[in-house]
């Protein structure tokens, strides 16, 4: 069957055979996918606590037991960025320069860079326009999206990636910190009129 290869080579392509296993199990094992949460643990994530000014907060406890995956696995953040798009999030905030909606990139956040107060604005909407998405969406479908939102706005370059779009690239991927490379951090402190900067 293989007389074409000889002796020889047997241990090389062995090897390289064991080498490209190991890969792929050393891969699977990094990043598993659990394409379903469990219901329990789904539920915990809707019962994150604002503080009164509805600026920040506190996430779950589940969602520190899970290892935050919602800001820092790559299939979450490639689901918060297919999210994005199918509810049509671009017409308002665009790439994340903004237009009708407020910018993910100049620095200043509305009711704050945090994962609570991203997942708290899309669940329950804030004033001026921003409609609440808890009637079409599941809190973890929200929870992907606030992932990927908030890492648009990033000033610190994540390892975890969504995939590329195949058209043309208006500003860095998201995982390169694009507000850090198109706009200075600002002032120092706490916005008067906004929440904190990131």
């Amino acid at each position: 069957m293989f007389a074409g290869i000889k002796d020889g080579k047997w241990p090389f392509l062995a090897a390289f055979l064991l080498l490209v296993a190991g890969g792929a199990l050393l891969g699977w094992m990094r990043q598993p996918r659990e394409l379903r949460t469990d219901p329990p643990v789904a539920a915990d994530l809707d019962r994150f606590r604002l503080m009164p000014n509805g600026i920040s907060g506190a996430p779950p406890e589940s969602y520190f037991a899970g290892g935050k995956v919602y800001e820092s696995d790559a299939y979450n953040l490639s689901q918060g960025k297919r999210l994005y798009a199918w509810f049509s999030c671009q017409s308002c905030h665009g790439d994340g320069r903004g237009g009708a909606g407020p910018s993910f990139l100049d620095g200043w956040w509305f009711y704050g860079p945090e994962m609570v107060s991203i997942v708290a604005s899309i669940r329950d909407g804030r004033p001026h326009g921003m409609p609440g998405f808890r009637e079409r969406m599941t809190i973890e479908q929200i929870w992907q999206l606030a992932g990927y939102v908030q890492t648009i706005g990033a000033y610190s370059a994540k390892v975890a990636a969504t995939g590329r779009n195949d058209d043309r690239h208006t500003r860095a991927a998201e995982n390169r910190a694009p507000a850090k490379i198109l706009f200075d951090e600002g002032p120092a402190g706490v916005h008067p009129d906004q929440g904190p900067s990131p």
